[in-house]
């Protein structure tokens, strides 16, 4: 045997040997490759379900929070209107104890109070399309 045939017979047992190296790795990347197939069908089915449940999530949350918002500007109306009821209160006790000035005026102060707040009350469920808490 010549160098030349030793070289040549170094050189096929090499790629042989490489060969049989890379049959097995291939026969994995092979397996993975399908099983990242069969991953990405799956999700293709799965995610847009689930993106649409999630918009109907934020929808109902933002109508939760539209109607948290509404419950708050009612509370805030009431509580605005008997501010006003609670000043004309403290006007009567004033008449009462004496410390008011005319009687008349006092009334007349107290009778104005409870009619500012009723107006604010009535303008707020007529601008808010009657009356409901918040729902």
């Amino acid at each position: 045997m010549t160098i030349i045939e030793i070289a040549v017979l170094l050189v096929a047992v090499a790629f042989a040997v490489l060969v049989g190296c890379l049959i097995p790795v291939l026969l994995q990347v092979r397996k993975t490759v399908m099983e990242s197939e069969q991953l990405l069908s799956k999700m293709n089915t799965e995610v847009p379900a689930l993106v649409a449940e999630l918009r109907t999530m934020s929808q109902n949350l933002n109508d939760v929070a539209g109607q948290a918002r509404e419950g708050v500007e009612h509370a805030a109306v009431l509580l605005h209107a008997v501010g006003e009821v609670g000043e004309s209160v403290r006007q009567v006790h004033h008449v009462v104890c004496g410390s008011g000035g005319t009687l008349l005026s006092n009334v007349a102060s107290m009778v104005a109070g409870v009619k500012a707040a009723t107006h604010v009350v009535r303008e707020r469920m007529k601008h808010e399309g009657g009356t409901h808490n918040g729902g």
